[in-house]
Order: structure tokens, then C-alpha cells, then sequence
């Protein structure tokens, strides 16, 4: 089981959650759906070459972003990895994938 982070516009936050779901992500226990979403501000400056979403080459830029987690079992990983880069409005998403010590799933999560 993986924690997977990822962070997205606030307008795109509903598109990203859902296409993280129907890729079979945010499985908990009895529950499905399951992610945290919380504001804050990203940071960055596009170098030469790149395409931003946001932003203009060469300057710093600020924004408000939602930072989404959620949990991913080990057999859809590379379904849902596809379903955040296929569906994330950035040209290159920030996506942190973290290994879950299992000990601290409900049983029937592990």
C-alpha cells in the first residue's frame, strides 16, 4: 500500500479526485473514496523550454494549490501514476509516492 501526494489547482481538484478513483485509488477498510484535501501555496519558475500551465518562463510565480492524498493499493498503482499524468492540468505534475507500513490499516485494508 501506498500514500500517493499529489497537488492541483482548486479548479481542478474534483477532476483529479475522480479520475484517482475510478483508477482505484482511495480504498479504505470498508470505505472507498477516501482522500485529504488541504489549501496551500506553490511555488515555482518555469525554465526555458517548458509549457506552464500557469506562469511565464524565467519568473517566479506563486499560487493557491489543494495538496491531495490518498491511499493506493500496490496492484493499481501504475493504473492510477497514468490516470493523475492523463487528467492533472499541469505539464509536469508534483506527485510523491510514499510506502505505507501496512501495521497501521484496518485488517481488512492489509
Amino acid at each position: 500500500m501506498f500514500v500517493l501526494v499529489t497537488f492541483v489547482p482548486p479548479h481542478a481538484t474534483e477532476a483529479v479526485l475522480s479520475a484517482l478513483f475510478a483508477a482505484g485509488a482511495g480504498k479504505y477498510g470498508n470505505y472507498d473514496r477516501c482522500a485529504f484535501v488541504s489549501p496551500g501555496e506553490g511555488r515555482f519558475r518555469p525554465l526555458a523550454g517548458s509549457s506552464p500551465f500557469i506562469g511565464t518562463a524565467g519568473q517566479d510565480e506563486r499560487l493557491t494549490e489543494n495538496r491531495i492524498e490518498l491511499l493506493v493499493a500496490d496492484d493499481v498503482v501504475d493504473q492510477v501514476l497514468a490516470a493523475l499524468r492523463q487528467r492533472h492540468p499541469y505539464e509536469e505534475p508534483a506527485i510523491y509516492l510514499f510506502r505505507l507500513d501496512e501495521r497501521a490499516l484496518p485488517p481488512q485494508s492489509r
